[in-house]
């Protein structure tokens, strides 16, 4: 007797569940530059079929996320030159001040308290050099703040700009260490949206950005490998 198809439904809530999962790797640096990844050993590892994780591969291959080695079929993140790093860098100071700059009128007290909560658990990150917690806090502290801006086209600009910096922010992390992370600039940026200062928001974001960007760009004149796909 043939096994019974899932419903349509759950094929697609399982695509998105795994699109979602490597996702949040690339995001958070678990997916490193340099170090080629198979489909399936990522199958394996999310413990699914190749086929989802082929479809999840090509919605990043598109997003310019992953590259494919065609030697090797190994995935990984793209080679971050000195030209794309600008370009990701100018795009981010485009982009990201702008929605923080959107967020402040309509920040409240739940906000602000939700943005602390996330800068104290990066900072105990930074504490005991948690690199996975770092990535996550960090990440959260300015999604939660963007997502705010009610501003759709814009946030997923930003989304698709950090999917591109995540796996190189964990060099970062690794190769200079914490003191170089602990310049940011979140408590200027809530003191902005706790007073509802827009432009305040814009300026204290454009700076924290130039921080992660600047530490890069040592990270890179330092010899790191910011290879891409092995």
């Amino acid at each position: 007797m043939a096994k019974p198809r899932r419903p349509l439904s759950e094929v697609h809530a399982v695509h998105d569940q795994v699109y979602a999962a490597i996702r949040d790797a690339l995001l958070t640096g678990r997916i490193e530059p340099g170090r080629g990844v198979s489909l399936r050993t990522l199958a394996a590892e999310l413990g699914v079929s190749p086929m989802p994780v082929r479809d999840a591969v090509r919605r990043l291959v598109a997003e310019h996320a992953l590259v494919i080695n065609q030697s090797n079929k190994r995935l990984s993140a793209p080679s971050l030159t000195p030209s794309r790093l600008e370009q990701l860098a100018r795009a981010r100071d485009w982009i990201e001040p702008e929605l923080a700059a959107r967020a402040a009128p309509a920040a409240d007290e739940a906000l602000i308290d939700t943005l602390r909560r996330a800068d104290d658990a990066l900072n105990r990150a930074i504490a005991y050099g948690d690199v996975h917690a770092y990535m996550a806090a960090n990440h959260a502290f300015h999604f939660t703040l963007y997502q705010r801006a009610d501003a759709e086209v814009l946030l997923a600009m930003a989304s698709g700009l950090w999917l591109q910096i995540g796996p190189f922010m964990r060099i970062v992390f690794n190769r200079l260490g914490a003191v170089n992370l602990t310049r940011d600039h979140h408590v200027e940026v809530m003191q902005a949206l706790t007073a509802h200062d827009a432009e305040a928001a814009r300026a204290a974001l454009a700076a924290d950005i130039a921080v992660g960007m600047d530490a890069l760009r040592a990270t890179a004149l330092e010899g790191a490998d910011l290879g891409g796909a092995a």
